[in-house]
């Protein structure tokens, strides 16, 4: 297993690039500006899906998009993740015979960025689904908070991207980014699969909305615990109480609202003890994506 923690690397010269323009005066200016390449994810012989990505980490990508799909199940054998860095493909290759092709043509389209799309039987392996009943203490999550909103990323470097984190307590495990959402969630999830990373005492950290699909994924990854700097959907919070989620949105500052499984927080952190949000860590208002 790769050493933790593993955070971003914003200085990488493949995922921002420097473009002149002009600001609002019309003065000559300079910004960094993040990448945005397509990845061909294949199963097998079969082609799944093309994704628009920033393109570090294809292979986690490919693994966490399958298993969220429900195309790979927890117990697949995968025999080799191939990736080719010139025609941008990831091949996930496994013991099991597959076929989706059925599958792969009941796409529904989410309210998600980039990929953000998810097949017609969304709900399935939910039924019967219960997540550990994991306490979660405020001071973790105000620790989290000052930390990941702190640590150097991409979004600090060029804005544009959206940003989830495995976490542990207080502790950040796996920080990724990407320009959606859906695709920082899914690196995660293949991390998790690839090194076979238990779920039921972490924390996902999201900078995105917790919509339904949000909800849905960090469910069938098995953990307990979803926070947002963002706001929620109502589906997102129903999906949540049905299956256990701890679901925390609006995390600024000395702020959050938790809108399922309050019955799990430890308030053991006094909100007036924690100091408001630095103006250059501020990330974008609750309400967007």
């Amino acid at each position: 297993m790769p050493d933790l923690p593993l955070l971003p690397t914003p200085n990488d010269p493949r995922l921002t690039r420097r473009i002149s323009g002009t600001d609002q005066t019309g003065t000559a200016t300079e910004i960094s500006v993040v990448e945005e390449r397509p990845l061909t994810i294949y199963l097998n012989r079969q082609e799944i899906v093309t994704a628009m990505t920033i393109g570090d980490y294809p292979e986690y990508l490919a693994l966490g998009f399958l298993r969220n799909q429900g195309m790979l199940h927890p117990d697949d054998v995968v025999t080799a993740v191939d990736y080719d860095d010139e025609i941008e493909t990831v091949v996930v290759r496994t013991e099991r015979e597959t076929s989706y092709e059925e599958k792969v043509q009941k796409k529904t389209r989410t309210s998600g960025c980039a990929v953000g799309t998810v097949f017609g039987d969304m709900m399935e392996g939910l039924d019967g689904l219960v997540l550990p009943r994991t306490e979660v203490r405020t001071s973790w999550l105000y620790a989290l908070a000052k930390e990941i909103n702190t640590t150097p990323s991409l979004y600090l470097e060029a804005g544009a991207i959206h940003g989830t984190v495995l976490c542990q307590e207080d502790r950040p495990l796996v920080f990724m980014e990407d320009v959606g959402r859906h695709n920082a969630v899914d690196k995660i999830s293949g991390y998790m699969f690839r090194h076979g990373i238990p779920a039921e005492d972490k924390i996902l950290y999201t900078t995105g909305r917790l919509t339904s699909e949000m909800v849905i994924k960090t469910a069938l990854m098995g953990i307990p615990v979803l926070a947002s700097r963002s706001g929620f959907t109502a589906w997102g919070v129903e999906i949540a109480r049905q299956v256990g989620l701890t679901l925390i949105g609006r995390m600024r500052g000395q702020r959050f609202v938790c809108l399922s499984g309050e019955d799990r927080l430890v308030r053991d952190a006094d909100p007036a003890s924690v100091p408001e949000e630095d103006r250059k860590s501020r990330r974008k208002s609750a309400d967007v994506s």
